[in-house]
């Protein structure tokens, strides 16, 4: 779904990324970890074609994004990759169901045909009596549900989360937790996502720790004759 080669990004003379190579599987659920400047939501904006490499190369399902001009390029990031952030970031004077429809409105979809699959995103998250609520009239479980059902409006390929637990309670976070395997099992939907949160780092199917813009294997997982030498 996802092929990273040797991706290197700066910002002036700060190297960020320093040469990272990774592979991602349709359906998979990945966690990127690692301490606050390491690098993570760089590699996460770069996979979601938000900034682009110094070098290196990014294929999304077969799709070599880097060699998309800047109009292909937003409309293949709108059409096939779907984003969830910490702070939701729905717009106020839109309701759940406009909020959720927004990104069919930029692929200029049909609205009879937004509104239905609007409407069905907001039953599959159990918020279909929420539908004409806007953000302030829901607490903030339900407006993260609301992200999650617009990241999937148009059924992208990969969905790209940045610390998506992150301003929740424990109830919430749990139930957001369970969310993403309930989309991996019923949608084959693949995510990508960058979190401090243990607990949910340690319930994906796979952990990429990254530490001063390098992809690290933990001394535990390695080979015991690597590991010594650590």
């Amino acid at each position: 779904m996802i092929e990273l080669h040797g991706i290197r990004k700066s910002f002036g003379t700060l190297e960020v990324l320093k040469g990272i190579d990774l592979n991602i599987e349709k359906g998979e659920v990945v966690s990127i970890v690692g301490p606050s400047g390491a690098g993570k939501t760089t590699l996460l904006q770069i996979i979601g074609t938000l900034y682009k490499p110094d070098a290196g190369s990014l294929l999304i399902n077969g799709t070599d994004v880097l060699a998309l001009n800047s109009r292909k390029l937003a409309d293949f990031r709108n059409r096939h990759i779907g984003f969830v952030f910490q702070f939701h970031q729905l717009l106020p004077e839109f309701t759940a169901l406009e909020n959720i429809m927004i990104p069919g409105m930029i692929a200029r979809r049909s609205h009879g045909e937004l509104r239905q699959r609007a409407l069905e995103l907001l039953q599959f998250m159990g918020l279909q009596d929420r539908a004409e609520h806007k953000p302030n009239e829901l607490s903030g479980g339900e407006q993260q549900r609301v992200a999650v059902a617009r990241a999937l409006m148009n059924q992208p390929d990969v969905i790209l989360a940045d610390e998506p637990s992150g301003s929740l309670d424990s109830h919430n976070k749990a139930e957001l937790h369970q969310l993403f395997f309930e989309l991996r099992d019923k949608l084959g939907q693949t995510f990508v996502i960058v979190t401090h949160d243990e607990e949910l780092a340690q319930l994906t199917d796979r952990t990429i720790h990254i530490i001063d813009g390098h992809i690290s294997v933990p001394p535990s997982i390695l080979p015991e004759n690597e590991a010594s030498t650590i």
